[in-house]
């Protein structure tokens, strides 16, 4: 008697049973909102901004909510770590906030008060430029979650190429610099004609494979606790009060330092890098490469 072989149809879950294990928790994932609504809104007054009468009002705006977008992204995943609320949702969730507010909100930016004008004749070049930064800073991204998703270790002390809201920062603040510079009346020379020059190098740098700190190990105890404090809200009053004189210079120069930081961090010595990134007992392994947790910063 001939026996029929029984043909096993693959199981198929129920997308519901799939969503309910789905962990969303709200508190990081309010911050990656207040991210990309901080992009959204950049994007609004970066449209209604009339340069035409140079009026850089909606534009100082819009550079502040990219920065303001660049203080959610860090406080995001932080909160994540801390809390252990890290999930695949939120890193999703993450990358599409910041390719919004890292992404197409500085390119449309620099495309709206510089590229426009210096590519007059040829705008296909500022379009081409912009549209750069964005499918460099989205493959970026889509890079880190697949680096995140394969290793499955998560606690990477390094990010693989220059982290796009680290490049958003740098365009904003370099942008609010030149804005600053060009309300004081200082001699302007031709110095915006550069922001496309580095809008391009900071497109490369993202897709690079230099090594950045993701500062994720900085000790906040000390054995001097109460004159590390003393310092810290000194530093913080003396920002407060100073905040709009001194943005414009203090801003770009951290995020070019951070930049600089990842050229010659191969050429100091361990013990250096040890303290600049607060790292002091890790040591390379499998879990310390350049991929991250489900849920780090870009």
């Amino acid at each position: 008697m001939s026996t029929k072989a029984k043909r096993t149809e693959p199981a198929v879950e129920d997308s519901d049973e799939v969503q309910a294990r789905i962990p969303i928790y709200l508190l990081p994932n309010l911050f990656t909102a207040g991210n990309l609504f901080c992009g959204f809104l950049a994007l609004t007054k970066i449209v209604e901004a009339n340069l035409a009468v140079g009026d850089y009002s909606n534009i100082k705006v819009a550079l502040a909510l990219i920065l303001l977008a660049c203080i959610f992204d860090l406080l995001d995943g932080r909160v994540a770590r801390m809390g252990g609320y890290e999930s695949p949702f939120g890193r999703e969730f993450d990358s599409l906030a910041d390719i919004v507010s890292f992404g197409v909100a500085p390119a449309f930016l620099v495309h709206r008060i510089v590229l426009k004008d210096v590519f007059a004749e040829h705008p296909e070049i500022g379009w081409f430029i912009a549209a750069a930064y964005v499918i460099c800073g989205a493959f970026r991204l889509a890079r880190f979650n697949c680096l995140a998703e394969l290793s499955g270790s998560g606690g990477g002390r390094h990010f693989l190429g220059f982290p796009i809201p680290a490049a958003a920062g740098l365009v904003a603040s370099l942008t609010l610099l030149l804005v600053h510079w060009d309300e004081k009346d200082f001699p302007k020379g031709n110095w915006r004609y550069a922001l496309p020059v580095i809008l391009v190098f900071l497109a490369a740098m993202m897709v690079s494979e230099v090594k950045y700190p993701t500062f994720k190990k900085i000790h906040w105890r000390t054995q001097r606790p109460f004159t590390k404090m003393v310092v810290i809200v000194l530093a913080v009053m003396l920002f407060v009060m100073l905040w709009k004189r001194l943005l414009p210079y203090i801003a770009p120069a951290v995020f070019t330092s951070y930049l600089l930081y990842g050229f010659i961090r191969p050429f100091i010595s361990r013990r250096m890098q040890q303290r600049v990134e607060a790292d002091d007992d890790e040591e390379d392994g499998p879990g310390s490469g350049d991929a991250a947790a489900p849920r780090v910063d870009h």
